[in-house]
């Protein structure tokens, strides 16, 4: 089964995408199923996981709504302030619905650098564990030393890193990344979604300017541990989905067909769906 493990869906007049703004206008409108149903059957993808865009619980519910309603999405990646008090209530309320299978502080748009290492948080990550959710990892380069130290205080907690954690491939710029990377990809809990790197490289990228990222990626999460995800509709910005699913198919068309079948499905299956019993 072909799975995209990183789409997202969004209504502008709920008003809570910040970051949304008519300076981005080709994605300044509404995506719902309907837009997205001929790229998937376009490409053969059968089920998404759906990412928040907002930082709102209300949000959350939206998408679980229409989760619920249409068939392509198999999960739902919502939102909690894990520096509420009350957010382990918070987070045992959301995973009571089988259709979220975890959860993504937008940590990219924290002025904080530091934040993902306050004690405060403790209690958000600890109930992740708890209720098998995972933890996605909205970050850039230089918050991933944070995760590290986020990993060593909670070794159980599974984490999926979002597009390589952003990578500057327009810049041609890779360290400290590579190593921090690496040293991310050490810890048993993490895997990576081979996702948004168009959006990093910009309008007129080439596969050549991704591959040495594609490969760094493949040298240290493995094949086994790298879930394939389009981040649409914001790489519509870069590429449409059939050139960025047809230049992952390019990068990773050297590995054995069992391990292009995991990238491209099977691991998503494995780390978002099964340990909630989705399938």
């Amino acid at each position: 089964m072909r799975i995209d493990a990183h789409q997202h869906f969004w209504t502008v007049s709920r008003g809570d995408y910040g970051w949304l703004t008519p300076a981005l206008a080709p994605i300044y409108r509404d995506f719902g199923p309907a837009d997205l149903a001929p790229l998937l059957a376009e490409t053969g993808i059968e089920q998404t996981i759906l990412v928040q865009a907002a930082p709102s619980v209300a949000e959350t519910g939206f998408l679980l709504d229409i989760a619920a309603s249409t068939r392509s999405v198999a999960g739902v990646v919502g939102w909690a302030d894990f520096a509420r008090r009350g957010v382990v209530d918070e987070i045992a309320a959301l995973a009571k619905n089988p259709l979220l299978v975890g959860l993504r502080p937008m940590v990219q748009d924290i002025a904080d650098d530091d934040w993902l290492v306050g004690p405060e948080l403790a209690p958000a990550f600890e109930a992740l564990i708890a209720h098998d959710l995972i933890l996605d990892a909205l970050i850039l380069p230089r918050h991933l030393s944070r995760l590290l130290v986020v990993l060593d205080r909670h070794p159980r907690l599974a984490v999926v890193v979002d597009h390589a954690a952003k990578p500057e491939i327009a810049r041609g710029r890779y360290d400290p990344w590579r190593a921090d990377l690496a040293a991310v990809a050490a810890r048993p809990g993490t895997t990576c979604k081979l996702s948004g790197l168009v959006t990093e490289a910009g309008p007129g990228w080439t596969v050549a300017m991704l591959r040495p990222v594609v490969e760094h990626l493949l040298q240290t999460f493995g094949p086994t541990r790298l879930l394939w995800g389009s981040d649409w509709p914001v790489m519509t910005l870069a590429a449409s989905y059939p050139t960025w699913f047809d230049a992952t198919i390019e990068m990773i068309g050297h590995l054995p067909p069992d391990d292009q079948a995991a990238v491209l499905g099977g691991n998503a299956a494995r780390v978002y769906l099964t340990r909630r019993g989705r399938m």
